[in-house]
């Protein structure tokens, strides 16, 4: 089964705010005095409605690792496979996307760490509002992670499938990186060539 690219419909975080909305809303005309046929299975929709949205607060406050949105809050508890370092005359550098959007979080792991230091790469990440799943970087410095973007789109393309089935047998990938930029805005490149040997591997493993 190939990985996923978008969220189902019923997983997307804003949908049961919006159904309740519209089930308030609609309040405004259907009244006790309304036929019962109305009424009462009116009334039966609002309640489920607020149900799903009540299940779904509990749920998003839940501590799972990695969360709904793909972030980890900790590495206890994780499988990790290493990315073979490769020499540098075969390395393939990709930099990480949406970087300007969590420049704290870089901050926070190059002062914990250090401009080289390890990243885990966690699929089925999204942001909030978004229907997309992505692979989400997770900066390791200093054992802590924090959230420093996703994978572009083409590298994203050509190690979803990878990713995500070693995710779903609860195995994560962490791969050498680098924090560049001396000052903001910092930049963090990924070196995925240890990947494919990771590949080869799982293909081995299959037969």
């Amino acid at each position: 089964m190939s990985a996923p690219r978008r969220k189902p419909l019923h997983l997307w975080e804003p949908l049961p705010y919006l159904v309740v909305l519209v089930l308030l809303i609609a309040t405004g005309g259907v009244r006790p005095d309304s036929p019962a046929w109305l009424f009462w299975p009116f009334n039966a929709l609002l309640v489920a409605a607020i149900a799903w949205l009540v299940v779904g607060l509990v749920r998003g406050r839940r501590r799972t690792n990695p969360d709904q949105w793909g972030d980890l809050r900790t590495l206890d508890g994780l499988e990790l496979v290493d990315a073979p370092r490769l020499d540098r005359a075969v390395r393939q550098v990709a930099p990480v996307a949406d970087t300007h959007r969590h420049q704290p979080a870089i901050d926070l792991a190059l002062l914990h760490g250090s401009a080289d230091q390890e990243a885990v790469l966690v699929p089925r990440a999204s942001r909030w509002l978004s229907m997309r799943y992505r692979i989400g970087v997770q900066l390791v410095g200093g054992g802590t992670p924090r959230h420093a973007g996703f994978l572009g789109d083409a590298v994203d393309a050509t190690w979803r499938e990878l990713l995500d089935g070693l995710a779903s047998d609860g195995r994560y990938v962490r791969v050498p990186a680098r924090i560049t930029g001396d000052s903001r805005p910092h930049g963090v490149e990924l070196d995925l060539g240890g990947l494919e040997s990771i590949a080869t591997a799982e293909a081995g493993a299959a037969r």
